[in-house]
């Protein structure tokens, strides 16, 4: 059996950080799949899906080593053909993933206690993103 829904995520631009968390256990509860997976997936090419513990520290943490790692700037081929400016954003997003499956046992979410399914914005602007839920296993 297979459920799907979609839900939005209204970020304020680079390195805003969102636990979506209830609202992926909340599209499980609706599937009344018992047993299987679920998939999470951000539409769009500068966003990431992961785990992580949503804590203030990491919320911070995340985005920087990311700046770090791929720092905006000017000199990305993106950046030569488009000049948007976002061309880390695109890196950034790739490096992590635009998506996430995790387990499901007794209609719940495997997580461990500190690890919560987040959405991250990599891009330089804010958006309206849009989730994908898919929820795949028997009731």
């Amino acid at each position: 059996m297979t459920h799907q829904q979609q839900f939005s995520v209204r970020t304020k631009g680079h390195g805003d950080i969102h636990d979506i968390t209830a609202q992926v256990a909340a599209a499980v509860e609706a599937s009344d799949i018992q047993t299987g997976t679920v998939n999470v997936f951000n539409i769009g090419s500068t966003a990431a899906i992961g785990t992580i513990e949503f804590e203030p520290g990491l919320q911070q943490d995340l985005p920087s080593i990311l700046n770090k790692l791929i720092p905006p700037s000017r000199s990305y081929g993106h950046e030569q053909m488009w000049h948007d400016g976002n061309g880390h954003s695109h890196l950034q997003a790739t490096l992590l993933g635009p998506s996430l499956t995790v387990p499901i046992a007794g209609g719940n979410l495997l997580l461990g206690t500190w690890q919560q399914i987040f959405h991250l914005e990599c891009d330089v602007r804010g958006r309206e993103r849009q989730v994908v839920v898919t929820v795949m296993g028997d009731k």
